[in-house]
């Protein structure tokens, strides 16, 4: 059985044979997916197909994991709660000389975040490693849901469409990355700024907002942002 430090709960286990199921992605993208249009054009004929994926992974006696490595030793876990009474998906990030995992998102219904910016899911998706979650497209769009930003690049619908062509069955990816990015998980999409060189937003629900009196300690925020820009 997987453990990850800190982290109490079901039974986690190894999330990577759903990688490889395009109607995965739909469900994991679900907090974006706003209005009819989007649902419509993320399931398209494939919705019951969709839902058999749903039951599978949210199944209560296991709970998925998914763990995305950095260049810099820690790991983004990608954990699927699949607690009866409080279903949800929490992003954790660890480093093997930390205690304990710290929270950087959680997308339910008491969502918190942003946890990343777009400059930083890139720059985490582009990351080469050999072990856990390796393939790019995969890595962006585990992280997509922890999104938050008010200045995407011009090209972001063109790398996250990218992206759904290739691991789903979208038939119009195009359109669907345009609305993801417009819809940008649960909380209000964030402005990112350096304060002394660390990347914080101003998000009244993120771990990051300094401002907050939840936020991560201000060596561990440091040491995320550091992590997650490496290029």
């Amino acid at each position: 059985m997987l453990t990850i430090p800190g982290y109490e709960g079901g039974s986690l286990v190894d999330g990577s044979s759903f990688l490889g199921e395009p109607l995965f992605w739909p469900n994991h993208l679900g907090s974006s997916l706003r209005g009819a249009e989007s649902q419509a054009i993320a399931f398209g004929p494939d919705w019951d197909a969709a839902k058999e994926v749903y039951r599978r992974v949210s199944d209560g006696e296991c709970w998925p994991v998914f763990s995305v490595r950095l260049l810099s030793g820690h790991v983004v876990h990608v954990v699927y709660r699949n607690l009866a009474d409080d279903i949800g998906v929490d992003y954790l990030v660890h480093h093997p000389e930390w205690g304990d995992a710290v929270s950087l998102a959680v997308d339910d219904g008491h969502f918190m975040g942003p946890g990343l910016s777009w400059r930083e899911l890139v720059a985490v998706a582009g990351q080469p490693v050999s072990d856990g979650v390796v393939n790019p497209d995969a890595r962006l769009l585990l992280l997509f849901p922890m999104l938050g930003d008010t200045d995407v690049p011009e090209d972001a619908a063109a790398r996250l469409a990218s992206a759904l062509s290739t691991l789903t069955v979208v038939e119009e990816p195009a359109e669907l990355a345009v609305l993801l990015l417009r819809h940008q998980g649960q909380w209000e999409p964030a402005n990112w700024s350096q304060d002394d060189g660390v990347w914080v937003c101003d998000s009244s629900h993120s771990y990051r907002n300094p401002l907050n009196g939840f936020a991560l300690p201000a060596p561990r925020m440091a040491e995320i942002s550091d992590a997650l820009n490496s290029r």
